[in-house]
């Protein structure tokens, strides 16, 4: 894991908690996986639950950004990793945090958190790979199983509550992670330790190799690992214990570099996505509008930007966000007229067209722009919105639930599915989205009770009631499964506390 300077003062009291429980939160990581009792200890379908829940105790904690643009690149950037590692199985998901963090964790299930202050502090793309390629490792290499199975004279709950303790803990309260682990003895500590920093090198090892196979520069990782040695360094005193347990060395620099010498240098320019994406978070970095505006006009004007289209889009969305719209669309169409398919572009000019009173307009821009990029779902996700706007709920629902059928799993996709319905009157697809969300979100039983609701309604058709009573059959056995196990591991824990 890579972290740094947090605001939170939570931080600095974290220091047992961090080392003891490093393993729950991806970090306690071990040798390639070559088969063991891990294996047997937790299968696939349970600990894919336990990701569920895992970014249950996530989003109850931390404030997971769910706008489609930047959950769209920092997936299509994981995806591209992914698709390189050649030990990769299983399915991941990836979003952001938005926090000015400099972090990234992978938790069961191979849920991988971005922050978004690491994508700003990355200099380039591939440093922002590298991170990612590492916490990658970490769920190819199973990583989190092994410390199950380190931890294995603990209880499931008991390490299943250092799981949520070490991300609530860490972010909200040092309190309920002190708790947590108040009688794990000192020998344990040190055994934990031992185990991170092994498994520290292995995500290193073959992070280098999937930045590699993905064309990316195999030496990010270093000068990355370099830069955050410094800015532990100049932080020292109230520097996250983590770092002083864990080291940005030397050596872990040198291992680096040598690694990355077998594959050469492999210069790679960076996307406009990627350009843009820091632009958009650099824009909500700043608390009022007026600051944003400011920001944006004195690096045009005195030019101190990497990239002026991006520096343009950040102005255009930050004279947004102070309600000059007609200002905002000037820019925006200046963008538009030079790359009239970036995804980026197309939904701001819709978003203004709409603030302008233009909702003809912005429908039809989209529908062209769906029809012709089918792929892009933000584009789709923003048509639905725009028909919303205009009055259409049931269509929005339509062009929602073809979005949700290729991205099941999506709880922004399934919340503003719950809205579109609720507008058109349909309670049916109300209990049922709602259902489909508090189960992404790990809450099964009132995910059961939503789907017997939308069950028992009236009037309901025989083909949606066959497909509502196949989810709710899977989602009863889940259930009598998790009771055969004496129950959900992490209801235990108060994942909710803040």
């Amino acid at each position: 894991m890579f972290i740094g300077r947090c605001r939170r003062s939570a931080m600095g009291g974290l220091a047992l908690l961090l080392v003891v429980s490093a393993s729950a939160f991806g970090d306690a990581y071990s040798l390639p996986d070559m088969g063991s009792s891990s294996d047997s200890m937790m299968t696939l379908s349970a600990e894919a639950r336990l990701g569920k829940l895992f970014m249950r105790s996530v989003r109850s904690a931390l404030p997971v950004m769910d706008e489609p643009l930047a959950t769209s690149y920092i997936e299509s950037l994981g995806t591209t990793l992914v698709e390189a590692d050649r030990t990769a199985g299983g399915s991941f998901t990836f979003f952001v945090i938005d926090e000015p963090v400099v972090n990234a964790f992978a938790g069961p299930g191979g849920y991988i958190g971005v922050y978004a202050g690491l994508i700003l502090a990355a200099e380039t793309e591939s440093e922002l790979a590298a991170v990612m390629a590492h916490e990658i490792a970490h769920v190819t290499q199973r990583h989190l199983m092994r410390s199950f199975e380190d931890q294995s004279k603990l209880s499931l709950p008991t390490t299943a509550l250092l799981i949520a303790a070490a991300i609530l803990g860490a972010q909200v309260s040092p309190d309920a992670g002190a708790a947590a682990i108040a009688g794990v003895q000192a020998a344990a500590l040190q055994r934990q330790i031992n185990f991170t920093r092994d498994n520290e090198k292995e995500a290193d090892r073959i992070g280098i190799q999937t930045l590699a196979g993905a064309g990316h520069d195999p030496f990010a990782m270093a000068g990355f690992f370099e830069r955050l040695g410094k800015a532990t360094r100049v932080y020292e005193t109230d520097a996250p214990e983590f770092l002083r347990t864990h080291p940005v060395t030397a050596d872990r620099i040198s291992d680096s570099l040598g690694r990355a010498e077998s594959f050469g240098a492999r210069q790679r320019a960076d996307s406009l996505r990627f350009q843009l994406i820091r632009a958009k978070l650099r824009e909500r970095s700043y608390q009022r509008a007026e600051q944003s505006v400011a920001h944006f006009e004195d690096t045009l004007r005195e030019g101190r930007y990497r990239q002026e289209v991006a520096e343009r889009y950040g102005y255009a969305l930050a004279v947004q966000r102070a309600r000059r719209f007609a200002d905002a669309k000037r820019e925006s169409d200046k963008l538009l007229a030079t790359h009239p398919s970036q995804a980026e572009f197309i939904v701001l000019d819709a978003e203004l067209d709409m603030a302008l009173g233009k909702s003809t307009e912005a429908l039809a821009h989209l529908k062209q722009a769906t029809s012709l990029f089918p792929s892009q779902w933000p584009l789709r996700v923003s048509y639905a919105e725009a028909l919303m706007d205009a009055g259409q709920p049931a269509r929005a629902v339509e062009e929602l639930t073809a979005v949700a059928r290729v991205r099941p799993g999506n709880a922004m996709l399934y919340e503003m599915l719950v809205q579109a319905a609720t507008k058109a009157g349909d309670q049916t697809n109300v209990d049922r989205y709602r259902a489909e969300k508090l189960y992404v979100e790990g809450d099964l039983e009132p995910a059961i009770r939503h789907l017997e609701m939308a069950l028992r309604r009236r009037n309901l058709p025989y083909h949606d009631a066959a497909q509502i009573q196949v989810r709710l059959d899977a989602w009863r056995e889940e259930e009598r499964d998790e009771k055969r196990r004496g129950g959900d591991p992490l209801r235990a824990a108060p994942l909710g506390a803040r």
